[in-house]
Protein backbone atom coordinates (compact mmCIF):
# COMPACT_ATOMS: atom_id res chain seq x y z
CA UNK A 1 0.00 0.00 0.00
CA UNK A 2 1.17 3.53 -0.67
CA UNK A 3 1.38 5.69 2.45
CA UNK A 4 0.24 9.28 2.50
CA UNK A 5 3.51 11.20 2.62
CA UNK A 6 3.81 13.41 5.67
CA UNK A 7 6.48 15.62 7.18
CA UNK A 8 9.29 13.79 8.98
CA UNK A 9 9.63 14.66 12.67
CA UNK A 10 12.40 13.44 14.98
CA UNK A 11 11.37 12.01 18.36
CA UNK A 12 14.46 11.17 20.37
CA UNK A 13 16.58 8.93 18.18
CA UNK A 14 13.82 7.86 15.79
CA UNK A 15 11.68 9.53 13.14
CA UNK A 16 7.92 9.73 12.81
CA UNK A 17 6.34 10.44 9.44
CA UNK A 18 7.76 10.65 5.94
CA UNK A 19 9.34 7.36 4.93
CA UNK A 20 10.03 6.28 8.53
CA UNK A 21 8.53 2.97 9.66
CA UNK A 22 5.27 3.20 11.58
CA UNK A 23 6.24 3.35 15.25
CA UNK A 24 4.52 1.67 18.16
CA UNK A 25 3.63 3.61 21.30
CA UNK A 26 2.14 3.02 24.73
CA UNK A 27 1.54 4.98 27.92
CA UNK A 28 2.54 4.06 31.44
CA UNK A 29 -0.20 3.51 34.01
CA UNK A 30 2.13 3.85 36.98
CA UNK A 31 2.36 7.00 39.11
CA UNK A 32 5.09 8.94 37.28
CA UNK A 33 6.30 10.24 40.64
CA UNK A 34 7.22 6.63 41.51
CA UNK A 35 10.43 6.51 39.48
CA UNK A 36 11.30 2.85 40.13
CA UNK A 37 7.84 1.53 39.24
CA UNK A 38 7.67 3.69 36.12
CA UNK A 39 11.14 2.66 34.92
CA UNK A 40 10.33 -1.00 35.57
CA UNK A 41 7.20 -0.77 33.44
CA UNK A 42 8.94 1.12 30.62
CA UNK A 43 11.76 -1.44 30.46
CA UNK A 44 9.19 -4.24 30.25
CA UNK A 45 7.42 -2.35 27.46
CA UNK A 46 10.73 -1.88 25.63
CA UNK A 47 11.29 -5.65 25.75
CA UNK A 48 7.79 -6.18 24.33
CA UNK A 49 8.55 -3.88 21.38
CA UNK A 50 7.40 -0.42 22.49
CA UNK A 51 9.28 2.31 20.60
CA UNK A 52 7.91 5.52 22.17
CA UNK A 53 6.52 5.84 25.70
CA UNK A 54 4.25 8.53 27.14
CA UNK A 55 4.01 9.45 30.83
CA UNK A 56 1.45 11.64 32.56
CA UNK A 57 2.94 14.77 34.12
CA UNK A 58 0.17 16.14 36.37
CA UNK A 59 2.34 18.18 38.74
CA UNK A 60 5.81 19.48 39.48
CA UNK A 61 6.87 16.34 41.35
CA UNK A 62 6.08 14.24 38.29
CA UNK A 63 8.00 16.68 36.08
CA UNK A 64 11.00 16.35 38.43
CA UNK A 65 10.75 12.55 38.26
CA UNK A 66 11.15 12.70 34.47
CA UNK A 67 14.81 13.69 34.93
CA UNK A 68 15.52 10.41 36.73
CA UNK A 69 13.35 8.23 34.48
CA UNK A 70 14.93 9.24 31.16
CA UNK A 71 18.40 8.30 32.43
CA UNK A 72 17.31 4.70 32.98
CA UNK A 73 15.32 3.94 29.81
CA UNK A 74 16.26 3.47 26.17
CA UNK A 75 13.29 4.80 24.20
CA UNK A 76 11.96 8.36 23.68
CA UNK A 77 9.70 9.65 26.44
CA UNK A 78 6.74 11.94 25.75
CA UNK A 79 5.47 14.14 28.60
CA UNK A 80 1.66 14.31 28.69
CA UNK A 81 0.67 17.72 30.02
CA UNK A 82 -2.61 19.57 30.44
CA UNK A 83 -3.21 23.23 31.29
CA UNK A 84 0.08 24.18 33.05
CA UNK A 85 2.74 25.51 30.68
CA UNK A 86 5.32 25.45 33.49
CA UNK A 87 5.17 21.65 33.56
CA UNK A 88 5.99 21.64 29.84
CA UNK A 89 9.01 23.87 30.41
CA UNK A 90 10.26 21.74 33.29
CA UNK A 91 9.74 18.53 31.32
CA UNK A 92 11.81 19.94 28.44
CA UNK A 93 14.51 20.92 30.90
CA UNK A 94 14.47 17.43 32.39
CA UNK A 95 15.09 15.62 29.12
CA UNK A 96 11.86 14.52 27.46
CA UNK A 97 11.93 13.72 23.74
CA UNK A 98 8.48 15.19 22.97
CA UNK A 99 5.50 16.95 24.52
CA UNK A 100 1.84 16.07 24.28
CA UNK A 101 -0.02 19.32 24.91
CA UNK A 102 -2.87 21.30 23.46
CA UNK A 103 -1.53 24.87 23.06
CA UNK A 104 -5.01 26.32 23.40
CA UNK A 105 -5.20 24.95 26.95
CA UNK A 106 -1.90 26.12 28.42
CA UNK A 107 -2.48 29.84 28.63
CA UNK A 108 -2.02 32.98 26.57
CA UNK A 109 0.06 33.45 23.43
CA UNK A 110 3.18 34.45 25.39
CA UNK A 111 3.12 31.19 27.32
CA UNK A 112 2.61 29.16 24.18
CA UNK A 113 5.47 31.03 22.53
CA UNK A 114 7.76 30.35 25.48
CA UNK A 115 7.04 26.60 25.35
CA UNK A 116 7.40 26.51 21.56
CA UNK A 117 10.70 28.39 21.60
CA UNK A 118 12.14 26.12 24.28
CA UNK A 119 10.94 23.03 22.40
CA UNK A 120 12.45 24.31 19.15
CA UNK A 121 15.73 25.05 20.90
CA UNK A 122 15.88 21.45 22.18
CA UNK A 123 14.52 20.00 18.91
CA UNK A 124 11.50 18.56 20.70
CA UNK A 125 8.27 18.01 18.73
CA UNK A 126 4.81 18.70 20.10
CA UNK A 127 1.91 16.31 19.67
CA UNK A 128 -1.48 17.95 19.61
CA UNK A 129 -4.04 15.55 21.02
CA UNK A 130 -7.72 16.19 20.36
CA UNK A 131 -10.21 13.93 22.14
CA UNK A 132 -13.94 13.57 21.53
CA UNK A 133 -14.54 13.77 25.28
CA UNK A 134 -12.99 17.21 25.73
CA UNK A 135 -14.14 19.33 22.80
CA UNK A 136 -14.65 23.05 23.26
CA UNK A 137 -18.26 24.01 24.00
CA UNK A 138 -18.38 26.46 21.10
CA UNK A 139 -17.47 23.70 18.65
CA UNK A 140 -20.07 21.40 20.18
CA UNK A 141 -22.71 24.12 19.64
CA UNK A 142 -21.49 24.91 16.13
CA UNK A 143 -21.67 21.28 14.96
CA UNK A 144 -24.52 20.11 17.17
CA UNK A 145 -22.28 17.73 19.12
CA UNK A 146 -19.14 15.70 18.53
CA UNK A 147 -18.42 15.10 14.84
CA UNK A 148 -15.38 14.53 12.62
CA UNK A 149 -15.67 18.14 11.42
CA UNK A 150 -15.66 19.44 15.01
CA UNK A 151 -12.67 17.29 15.97
CA UNK A 152 -10.68 18.36 12.92
CA UNK A 153 -11.50 22.05 13.44
CA UNK A 154 -10.32 21.74 17.04
CA UNK A 155 -7.04 20.17 15.93
CA UNK A 156 -6.49 22.84 13.28
CA UNK A 157 -7.10 25.60 15.84
CA UNK A 158 -4.30 24.20 18.00
CA UNK A 159 -2.05 23.80 14.95
CA UNK A 160 -2.63 27.43 14.00
CA UNK A 161 -1.57 28.60 17.47
CA UNK A 162 1.78 26.82 17.09
CA UNK A 163 2.24 27.93 13.49
CA UNK A 164 1.70 31.54 14.57
CA UNK A 165 4.78 31.27 16.79
CA UNK A 166 6.74 29.63 13.94
CA UNK A 167 6.66 26.12 15.37
CA UNK A 168 6.13 23.29 12.90
CA UNK A 169 7.53 20.08 14.45
CA UNK A 170 3.98 18.93 15.06
CA UNK A 171 2.30 15.53 15.31
CA UNK A 172 -1.52 15.32 15.44
CA UNK A 173 -3.86 12.83 17.02
CA UNK A 174 -7.65 12.93 16.85
CA UNK A 175 -9.09 10.24 19.06
CA UNK A 176 -12.61 9.05 19.65
CA UNK A 177 -14.10 5.96 21.29
CA UNK A 178 -16.45 5.79 18.29
CA UNK A 179 -14.56 3.83 15.65
CA UNK A 180 -16.24 5.30 12.56
CA UNK A 181 -15.96 8.81 13.96
CA UNK A 182 -12.25 8.22 14.54
CA UNK A 183 -11.76 6.86 11.01
CA UNK A 184 -13.65 9.72 9.37
CA UNK A 185 -11.76 12.32 11.44
CA UNK A 186 -8.35 11.06 10.37
CA UNK A 187 -9.45 10.78 6.75
CA UNK A 188 -10.61 14.39 6.88
CA UNK A 189 -7.50 15.87 8.48
CA UNK A 190 -5.19 13.78 6.31
CA UNK A 191 -6.38 15.80 3.33
CA UNK A 192 -5.81 19.14 5.08
CA UNK A 193 -2.32 18.92 6.62
CA UNK A 194 0.98 17.14 6.01
CA UNK A 195 1.89 16.73 9.67
CA UNK A 196 2.45 13.14 10.91
CA UNK A 197 -0.63 11.48 12.37
CA UNK A 198 -0.72 9.44 15.57
CA UNK A 199 -3.55 6.89 15.33
CA UNK A 200 -5.65 5.45 18.13
CA UNK A 201 -9.16 4.62 19.29
CA UNK A 202 -9.38 6.24 22.71
CA UNK A 203 -11.01 4.45 25.65
CA UNK A 204 -11.29 1.36 23.46
CA UNK A 205 -12.05 -0.84 26.44
CA UNK A 206 -10.71 -4.03 27.96
CA UNK A 207 -8.41 -6.44 26.16
CA UNK A 208 -10.86 -8.40 24.00
CA UNK A 209 -13.28 -5.64 22.93
CA UNK A 210 -10.62 -2.95 22.89
CA UNK A 211 -8.31 -4.98 20.67
CA UNK A 212 -11.13 -5.50 18.16
CA UNK A 213 -12.13 -1.82 18.07
CA UNK A 214 -8.52 -0.70 17.79
CA UNK A 215 -7.73 -3.21 15.07
CA UNK A 216 -10.66 -2.01 12.98
CA UNK A 217 -10.02 1.70 13.51
CA UNK A 218 -6.24 1.73 13.25
CA UNK A 219 -6.12 -1.07 10.68
CA UNK A 220 -8.60 0.58 8.32
CA UNK A 221 -6.61 3.81 8.22
CA UNK A 222 -3.23 2.09 7.87
CA UNK A 223 -4.64 0.03 4.99
CA UNK A 224 -5.52 3.34 3.31
CA UNK A 225 -1.98 4.63 3.85
CA UNK A 226 -2.97 7.02 6.64
CA UNK A 227 -0.98 7.08 9.88
CA UNK A 228 2.63 7.33 11.02
CA UNK A 229 2.61 6.09 14.61
CA UNK A 230 0.03 4.16 16.64
CA UNK A 231 -1.14 3.40 20.14
CA UNK A 232 -3.68 0.74 21.04
CA UNK A 233 -5.47 2.03 24.17
CA UNK A 234 -6.56 -0.83 26.42
CA UNK A 235 -7.76 -1.01 30.02
CA UNK A 236 -5.13 -3.13 31.72
CA UNK A 237 -1.48 -4.05 31.29
CA UNK A 238 0.06 -1.75 28.64
CA UNK A 239 2.17 -4.66 27.37
CA UNK A 240 -1.07 -5.98 25.84
CA UNK A 241 -1.26 -2.71 23.88
CA UNK A 242 2.14 -3.44 22.35
CA UNK A 243 1.24 -7.06 21.56
CA UNK A 244 -1.94 -5.96 19.81
CA UNK A 245 -0.22 -3.12 17.96
CA UNK A 246 2.50 -5.45 16.70
CA UNK A 247 -0.11 -7.85 15.33
CA UNK A 248 -1.96 -5.02 13.57
CA UNK A 249 1.25 -3.91 11.85
CA UNK A 250 2.30 -7.46 10.95
CA UNK A 251 -1.14 -8.34 9.57
CA UNK A 252 -0.84 -5.43 7.12
CA UNK A 253 2.75 -6.22 6.17
CA UNK A 254 3.94 -3.01 7.84
CA UNK A 255 6.30 -4.76 10.22
CA UNK A 256 8.37 -7.90 10.02
CA UNK A 257 9.70 -7.73 13.55
CA UNK A 258 9.19 -10.72 15.80
CA UNK A 259 7.38 -14.00 15.47
CA UNK A 260 4.26 -14.40 13.37
CA UNK A 261 2.06 -17.23 14.61
CA UNK A 262 -0.79 -18.71 12.59
CA UNK A 263 -3.07 -21.64 13.40
CA UNK A 264 -6.15 -23.10 11.75
CA UNK A 265 -9.59 -22.74 13.35
CA UNK A 266 -10.10 -26.56 13.45
CA UNK A 267 -13.00 -28.45 11.88
CA UNK A 268 -14.38 -31.97 11.65
CA UNK A 269 -11.31 -33.11 9.71
CA UNK A 270 -8.97 -32.42 12.62
CA UNK A 271 -7.67 -35.60 14.25
CA UNK A 272 -5.32 -34.13 16.86
CA UNK A 273 -6.06 -31.86 19.83
CA UNK A 274 -5.09 -28.79 17.83
CA UNK A 275 -6.53 -26.20 20.21
CA UNK A 276 -4.39 -27.48 23.09
CA UNK A 277 -1.32 -27.80 20.84
CA UNK A 278 -1.75 -24.28 19.43
CA UNK A 279 -2.12 -22.77 22.90
CA UNK A 280 0.96 -24.60 24.18
CA UNK A 281 3.03 -23.57 21.15
CA UNK A 282 1.94 -19.94 21.45
CA UNK A 283 2.86 -19.95 25.14
CA UNK A 284 6.21 -21.56 24.37
CA UNK A 285 6.96 -18.85 21.82
CA UNK A 286 6.53 -15.99 24.31
CA UNK A 287 9.72 -14.06 24.75
CA UNK A 288 11.39 -15.51 21.65
CA UNK A 289 12.92 -12.76 19.54
CA UNK A 290 13.00 -14.38 16.10
CA UNK A 291 11.68 -12.92 12.84
CA UNK A 292 9.97 -16.10 11.64
CA UNK A 293 6.50 -17.37 10.73
CA UNK A 294 5.22 -20.38 12.68
CA UNK A 295 2.18 -22.39 11.52
CA UNK A 296 0.15 -24.90 13.53
CA UNK A 297 -2.32 -26.63 11.20
CA UNK A 298 -4.77 -29.39 11.97
CA UNK A 299 -5.31 -31.52 8.89
CA UNK A 300 -3.95 -32.67 5.55
CA UNK A 301 -6.21 -30.43 3.40
CA UNK A 302 -4.76 -26.95 4.04
CA UNK A 303 -2.19 -27.90 6.63
CA UNK A 304 0.78 -28.97 4.50
CA UNK A 305 0.46 -25.97 2.17
CA UNK A 306 0.16 -23.44 4.99
CA UNK A 307 2.95 -25.07 6.95
CA UNK A 308 5.20 -25.02 3.90
CA UNK A 309 4.60 -21.27 3.43
CA UNK A 310 5.74 -20.70 7.01
CA UNK A 311 9.36 -20.84 8.10
CA UNK A 312 8.46 -23.76 10.32
CA UNK A 313 5.23 -25.50 11.21
CA UNK A 314 3.09 -28.50 11.98
CA UNK A 315 0.53 -30.28 9.81
CA UNK A 316 -1.60 -32.67 11.89
CA UNK A 317 -2.62 -36.19 11.01
CA UNK A 318 -4.27 -38.99 12.99
CA UNK A 319 -2.57 -38.98 16.37
CA UNK A 320 0.61 -37.57 14.85
CA UNK A 321 1.93 -34.64 12.85
CA UNK A 322 4.51 -33.59 10.30
CA UNK A 323 7.01 -30.87 11.10
CA UNK A 324 7.98 -28.67 8.16
CA UNK A 325 10.97 -26.36 7.97
CA UNK A 326 11.54 -24.03 5.01
CA UNK A 327 8.99 -25.96 2.96
CA UNK A 328 10.37 -29.43 3.60
CA UNK A 329 9.18 -32.23 5.87
CA UNK A 330 11.88 -32.82 8.45
CA UNK A 331 10.17 -35.37 10.72
CA UNK A 332 6.99 -37.21 11.66
CA UNK A 333 6.19 -36.93 15.38
CA UNK A 334 3.63 -38.46 17.75
CA UNK A 335 0.92 -36.05 18.89
CA UNK A 336 2.11 -35.91 22.51
CA UNK A 337 5.62 -34.91 21.37
CA UNK A 338 4.69 -32.35 18.72
CA UNK A 339 4.91 -29.21 20.87
CA UNK A 340 8.24 -30.13 22.44
CA UNK A 341 9.80 -31.10 19.10
CA UNK A 342 8.51 -28.01 17.28
CA UNK A 343 9.77 -25.63 19.98
CA UNK A 344 13.14 -27.37 19.99
CA UNK A 345 13.45 -26.90 16.22
CA UNK A 346 12.46 -23.23 16.52
CA UNK A 347 15.05 -22.56 19.23
CA UNK A 348 17.71 -24.05 16.97
CA UNK A 349 16.82 -21.77 14.05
Amino acid sequence: MERVRTKKVKVGDLYVGGDAPISLQSMTNTDTRDVDATVEQILALESAGCEIIRCAVPDEQAADAIKHIVKRINIPLVADIHFDYRLALKSIENGVSALRINPGNIGNQNRVKEVAERAKEKKIPIRIGVNSGSLDKELLRKYGGVSPEALVESALQHVKILEQVNFSDIVISIKSSNVMQMIDSYRLISGKVDYPLHLGVTEAGTLWKGAIKSSIGIGTLLAEGIGDTIRVSLTGDPIEEIKTGKEILKSLGLSHKGLEFISCPTCGRTEINLIKIAQEVEKGLEGMNKNIKVAVMGCVVNGPGEAREADIGIAGGKGEGLIFKKGKIIKKVKENELVEELLKEIKDM
